[in-house]
């Protein structure tokens, strides 16, 4: 994969080094030197076990001098050199990269989707923040019903987490309109709602006019992002960072799932009696839907 040595992605990652290089370990050394040594492309595409590997260290001591670097971790450092690669190259040619990449080697097929997907979790977990996640969480308790936000590729993750909290007993929707369809969506926003958006990186219009209709009817926001997170701060209850993926050998909503799951569970845990209750109608009307006697 062709990406520019020169591009700023590429820049910034020497120029770190270079200004970080007298505070770094031994061994965070010999991680920084395989950085600025290997192909860009390359980097792209490697696990943080790889380049521990790579660097007869550990991918705990990868982690350590990329941050030590000022990146929150193997993905960000992944997304920086990206950019200049999807900004100069057309989405076909890329899916052919990354095909060429991968090969045709099944076992490495499977190691690479695995690695990108763990690389991806733990950069999820150690970006979430317990008080960020503790005003989430309270924020949905309280609500008297969750709008849930995705589109395009967020919208596994809104879906899955709206169906999810009817499961447990409380009111949700699935909301994916956008325009002036969203409009007929935002009219319902009361006083007491909650608003999830899945949105990982592009700043889009209707998210601007969705946090503004929140804060004028009262209704707080809970943001399931990426890159957005400083931008929309002030505006929201609370940033939850779920890393998408640099390359698109993961899928895009894996993040994003696992972060509606812990909240999910963080509800089902604060009101257990409401929970048990859903699950057993749920199972009921099931069973209901399956009889045979009752069909005609």
């Amino acid at each position: 994969m062709e990406i520019p040595e020169n591009g700023a992605g590429a820049t910034r990652l020497r120029a770190a080094i270079r200004d970080q290089w007298e505070g770094l370990s031994a061994s965070e050394r010999a991680v920084a030197q395989h950085l600025v040594s290997a192909p860009v492309g390359q980097l792209l595409f490697v696990s943080a076990q790889e380049l521990g590997a790579a660097s007869s260290t550990s991918n705990a001591t990868v982690v350590r001098a990329l941050q030590r670097l000022g990146y929150a971790g193997l993905p960000a450092l992944k997304r920086e050199l990206a950019n200049d690669f999807t900004a100069a190259v057309a989405p076909e040619e890329r899916l052919k990269q990354r095909i060429a990449h991968v090969g045709q080697d099944l076992k490495s097929i499977w190691t690479d989707v695995f690695d990108e997907a763990q690389d991806r979790i733990d950069h999820t977990r150690r970006l979430t923040e317990p008080e960020a996640l503790k005003r989430s969480v309270t924020a949905l308790a309280e609500a008297r019903e969750v709008f849930c936000y995705g589109i395009a590729a967020s919208e596994p993750g809104a879906r899955h987490l709206a169906l999810a909290l009817g499961r447990i007993g409380r009111r949700a929707r699935f909301v994916s309109e956008t325009g002036f369809a969203l409009a007929d969506q935002l009219l319902a926003l009361e006083q007491g709602d909650s608003v999830v958006i899945f949105q990982p990186g592009r700043r889009l219009v209707e998210l601007t006019v969705m946090m503004e209709r929140a804060r004028a009817v009262g209704a707080k926001v809970v943001l399931v992002t990426d890159e957005l997170g400083e931008a929309y701060a002030d505006r929201v209850e609370a940033v939850l960072t779920a890393p998408h993926t640099p390359t698109g050998i993961t899928a895009e909503s894996l993040t994003g799932l696992l972060v509606a799951d812990a909240l999910l569970l963080a509800l089902t845990t604060l009101d257990e009696t409401r929970a048990v209750e859903s699950s057993h109608q749920l199972t009921a009307l099931r069973e209901q839907l399956l009889d045979p006697k009752r069909r005609p």
